[in-house]
């Protein structure tokens, strides 16, 4: 391998590189958006539970 070929090839290497470097920081942006949502639906139903709707104690009809 020359230098020429050597040097391309680092090239495509570094473009891969931030290539996937920005798609994990895309994928962790959009955990942290999962996380915090997941985190205010489980607030929701926990105040849901803790006031007692009849709703919440009903088991769904093919239970």
């Amino acid at each position: 391998m020359n230098s020429l070929e050597t040097e391309e090839r680092i090239a495509h290497l570094t473009r891969a590189v931030d290539d996937l470097s920005d798609v994990v920081a895309r994928q962790a942006k959009e955990l942290d958006r999962l996380t915090r949502l997941v985190g205010l639906l489980a607030e929701r139903e926990a105040e849901r539970e803790g006031q007692g709707s009849p709703e919440a104690n009903v088991k769904p009809p093919h239970w």
